[in-house]
């Protein structure tokens, strides 16, 4: 009986010492590792000292909730460290981003600019396509070219436009803007069978600059607008 209440007394005037220590810290950040540490610390000084004397708390029980406390702190630190980790990722990935400045890139979009005779688009095939026709169509709505750009493998597929019409004619310098449409034949049934679908379309624009954020750099293409480094389908 004596050794349970010296063990008890023991236990708290140790805890009390540790509560000492940490009322003479700096404030911390409620959520870090060491301010959870602190309010266990109190909290189990607090159930010590209002323990029954003569039945105080097992040893035992009182270094598994140590250990348990150091495992969830563990795994707190391993957090902060991953997160360190992947904003190193983001920044490094930010910087590398900035040699495509002033390069020209295709992301998610239909616009078409042609200027002094040229425009360059492109699109992003799931399979290969037995033929690729690209239609151009100005603002209003008409079409203004047709391009058949035949059979191409799957992947990004870049095209350009020489800014003549149908008719033969010299397309003015403008917005334009182009829909894709890919025809595969159905070989393993019917080779008459043509399925057709509409690929995604891709804009062609020039980088003027890379933002850094949290959730990684986003790239500025001028009149396209601002594009998430992911969505960069092809640096030319």
């Amino acid at each position: 009986m004596a050794t349970q209440i010296q063990d008890s007394a023991s236990q708290i005037a140790a805890l009390n010492a540790a509560n000492s220590s940490l009322a003479k810290k700096k404030p911390t950040d409620a959520n870090s590792p060491g301010a959870q540490q602190d309010k266990f610390l109190l909290m189990l000084t607090t159930q010590l000292k209002n323990q029954d004397p003569l039945n105080p708390m097992d040893n035992a029980a009182i270094t598994s909730q140590m250990a348990q406390l150091n495992t969830v702190s563990g795994i707190t630190q391993l957090n902060s460290t991953l997160q360190a980790l992947s904003d190193s990722m983001a920044m490094g990935q930010s910087v590398s981003a900035t040699s495509m400045i002033g390069h020209g890139v295709l992301v998610p979009g239909s616009a078409l600019n042609l200027a002094n005779g040229q425009a360059i688009g492109g699109m992003e095939l799931t399979k290969p396509a037995d033929s690729v026709k690209v239609t151009v169509q100005d603002a209003a709505g008409n079409t203004v070219n047709t391009m058949q750009l035949g059979a191409q493998k799957a992947g990004v597929i870049p095209f350009a436009w020489d800014g003549k019409t149908d008719a033969g004619k010299v397309a003015a310098d403008g917005a334009y803007k182009f829909t894709v449409e890919a025809t595969l034949s159905d070989t393993t049934t019917d080779p008459a069978t043509l399925t057709t679908t509409n690929p995604a379309t891709l804009a062609y624009g020039t980088v003027n600059a890379v933002t850094p954020g949290v959730k990684g750099a986003t790239v500025d293409v001028g009149t396209l607008g601002d594009f998430a480094l992911s969505a960069v389908k092809q640096v030319m």
